[in-house]
């Protein structure tokens, strides 16, 4: 069960006016479901061995696309949830979901092979299974979101220097479940979440990327590297020194990520500010 953090820049903390909202880390909806896909597997795949060699390879077949449509369709929920958090998304290259929903067609299909049906009932096998699943997990993203008026080239930049920022907040967490202490492993989580409330701040005004691209590159990866070597020192030797100095780190992070978001916020405010007085003299103008 997710936990709600305290501190001056946690979600509902007690800071000064004008914070700056964070994200916890995205969690999708549904992902459950793929485990029962996952384990539907299992009724191709034992079966299988107590068959010929033409229903052995066919179940196997089957049972491989199962488990297949099971991990694209949590890739593609996850890609969703994604989706979904951002301000400015660009809908996914592949529609996770969607090829899940044929994998899952087609195993169907195969399993009425199998059991000697024709060919008509193996078809509605996968129509109607596929239908299911795209009832149970819905379709991707189809469309861009929040991208009107925005230059493609500055957001697809963004967009690559969020996804390395990501990627060194995951590094960050995996490396401290090696401390294994529950109390550090939340306060990781609470960066992670101050350094997304920056990353959304940067997606909204694409333009801030060239000023916020030591935070996503050098910050990060130097946090990342921190953590790798403080985990390692403290699994083996729970040095409460290092432990503080540590928790130290990530406060001065957490203070300068939302200090450089507040800044960004401020400013944007600033240029909407002048945009909008400049617009109002104009039309008073053709007045």
């Amino acid at each position: 069960m997710a936990e709600r953090f305290g501190g001056k820049y946690s979600p509902g903390g007690t800071g000064s006016g004008g914070e700056v909202p964070v994200l916890a880390e995205v969690r999708p909806v549904g992902v459950w479901r793929t485990r029962v896909l996952f384990l539907t597997a299992f009724l191709f795949l034992f079966p299988a061995f107590g068959d010929g060699p033409r229903e052995m390879l066919m179940g196997l077949a089957a049972g491989g696309l199962i488990i297949l449509s099971a991990w694209q369709t949590r890739e593609g929920l996850r890609a969703e949830a994604a989706y979904n958090a951002r301000k400015v998304a660009r809908r996914p290259v592949l529609p996770r979901k969607a090829l899940g929903a044929v994998l899952t067609g087609l195993a169907l299909a195969l399993g009425g092979v199998i059991a000697d049906q024709g060919l008509v009932y193996p078809a509605l096998y996968a129509l109607v299974g596929a239908g299911l699943h795209m009832g149970a997990f819905g379709l991707d993203p189809m469309a861009d979101k929040g991208m009107a008026g925005i230059d493609a080239f500055q957001t697809g930049r963004v967009a690559r220097a969020v996804e390395e920022g990501e990627a060194h907040l995951a590094a960050m967490k995996e490396a401290i479940l090696r401390a294994r202490d529950r109390g550090l492993e939340r306060r990781v989580d609470q960066f992670a979440a101050v350094a997304r409330g920056l990353f959304r701040t940067i997606e909204s005004d694409p333009g801030d990327l060239t000023a916020a691209r030591k935070y996503l590159s050098v910050y990060l990866m130097g946090a990342r590297d921190a953590t790798v070597k403080f985990a390692d020192h403290y699994a083996q030797t729970r040095d409460s020194s290092a432990r503080a100095d540590y928790e130290a780190l990530l406060t001065d992070l957490e203070t300068t990520f939302a200090e450089k978001s507040r800044a960004f916020l401020t400013n944007n405010r600033s240029d909407l500010d002048v945009e909008i007085s400049v617009l109002r003299d104009r039309l008073k103008l053709d007045h």
